[in-house]
């Protein structure tokens, strides 16, 4: 598409100057750009409100001019985004759909649209490589990712590509990530004036806040507490690390199997209980953004009790994952992206939903019973062209928080979009099936 006049319209985004970034870079390069503001948090973010400085300024020069920008809001109610957005697409000939989050309802949407007049989507999200990789990726992601998961043609794919470097480029910021969060999703509580927004948050904001608080509050406690556990299990008994994820998260809600976060814990531990060896034992790490919604400690503690292996099951939170990973015998989650990185450090990984390195040679899949004793780590060869396939393809360098990263991201981000998000033949897509 290089050299032709691509009309982008963008959706939500990261919450983050990284979608109005990407739109200054887009309408510098010649291209029509649209954006559509869905709540009252889209709107301060797109208006840079937010945020005190612009990553999206030419470096060495002045900013952007916006004129090549038309932003409108949607006040309506669900029931009429369709007709709306399939309006704008051809009033505005849309030929690039950007967004975050493909499984957002207003978002499920559009994609419908776009695919019905053969406009190109773009998923952008963080990166199935971490810490500073972001995705961009045609449709979507997990299970809705087009990329290859046949062996072979993951080997055919990442012939050529460069070697995958794990040296980190750039750095992000947590602080800012957190102050630009509360102030979008306290804004949208606002009533006015889109009234008729429909969250895809699955919690209360408030109290997801005062969870996350109450969380940061007690992270030196848990820190000390998740450390003098480690210390004291056993070095010669094997121990097996379930990676929580965030039960808002659409990994969960979409693609898999699973209505919440407490069906697979007890999954994984009755099979424990019954699978795995006496002396192993099952180690539940939270994830660092969990908004303290329930209290997995209890929950956890109570499962493990019901089938008696109370002494062996274990939750830690505020640990840093990769000495967790080293020490593991294996890593079972529901498709978290910490399979990536167990699977990089050699370590056996099953995937209890849908995930792109749901593989024949790269995860388990053989089942949750058969784990404990029979899991083997990734074949080096096709791990080797898996990674460096899904860098090259999937992903461009960047992160969405702090300036330096963020500028190139969005530079990388506009290159990508404007030469074409890649795609792939239709017969090597074939996503194996559930256990």
């Amino acid at each position: 598409m290089a050299g032709l006049k691509q009309h982008f319209l963008f959706l939500q985004g990261p919450i983050s100057p990284f979608f109005p970034g990407l739109a200054r870079n887009l309408a510098a390069r010649g291209h029509a750009v649209h954006r559509i503001n869905l709540c009252l948090g889209d709107w301060l973010m797109w208006r840079g409100w937010l945020w005190p400085w612009k990553p999206w300024r030419p470096q060495g020069g002045r900013p952007l001019d916006d004129s090549g920008i038309q932003a409108e809001d949607f006040r309506g109610r669900m029931a009429e985004w369709p007709a709306h957005i399939a309006d704008v697409m051809t009033r505005h000939a849309i030929t690039d759909l950007v967004l975050l989050g493909e499984q957002r309802a207003y978002h499920r949407i559009a994609i419908a649209a776009a695919h019905a007049r053969g406009i190109r989507v773009a998923a952008v999200d963080y990166g199935y490589l971490r810490p500073d990789w972001i995705i961009i990726e045609r449709d979507g992601h997990n299970a809705a990712s087009h990329y290859p998961r046949e062996p072979a043609a993951i080997l055919a794919l990442a012939e050529g590509t460069p070697a995958l470097t794990e040296t980190q480029m750039f750095q992000d910021s947590f602080v800012d990530q957190a102050r630009w969060d509360v102030g979008y999703h306290l804004s949208n509580l606002l009533p006015w004036p889109f009234r008729h927004y429909e969250t895809p948050q699955l919690h209360p904001v408030i109290p997801a806040f005062i969870g996350t608080g109450l969380r940061l509050w007690r992270r030196p406690l848990n820190q000390r507490r998740g450390q003098i556990l480690m210390d004291s299990l056993p070095e010669d008994a094997p121990f097996f690390l379930f990676a929580m994820q965030m039960e808002n998260d659409f990994s969960i809600r979409a693609y898999s199997m699973y209505p919440d976060l407490d069906t697979p814990l007890r999954e994984a531990v009755e099979s424990f209980a019954a699978h795995a060896t006496p002396d192993a034992h099952l180690v539940v790490k939270v994830h660092p953004l969990d908004p303290g919604m329930k209290f997995w400690s209890k929950r956890l503690a109570r499962m493990a009790r019901r089938v008696g292996v109370a002494a062996r099951v274990h939750l830690v939170d505020v640990v840093i994952l990769d000495p967790l990973i080293a020490r593991c015998s294996g890593m079972l989650t529901v498709n978290s992206t910490a399979g990536f990185r167990a699977l990089q450090m050699g370590k056996p990984v099953l995937a209890m939903g849908e995930a792109l390195y749901k593989v024949q040679g790269l995860a388990h899949l053989g089942g949750l019973d058969s784990f404990w004793r029979e899991a083997r780590p990734a074949d080096p060869i096709l791990l080797d062209a898996f990674l460096r396939g899904i860098a090259w393809h999937l992903h461009v360098r960047g992160v969405f928080y702090k300036a330096e990263g963020l500028a190139a991201g969005v530079a990388a981000a506009a290159e990508r979009l404007e030469q074409g998000v890649p795609s792939f033949p239709p017969g090597l897509n074939r996503i194996p099936a559930a256990d």
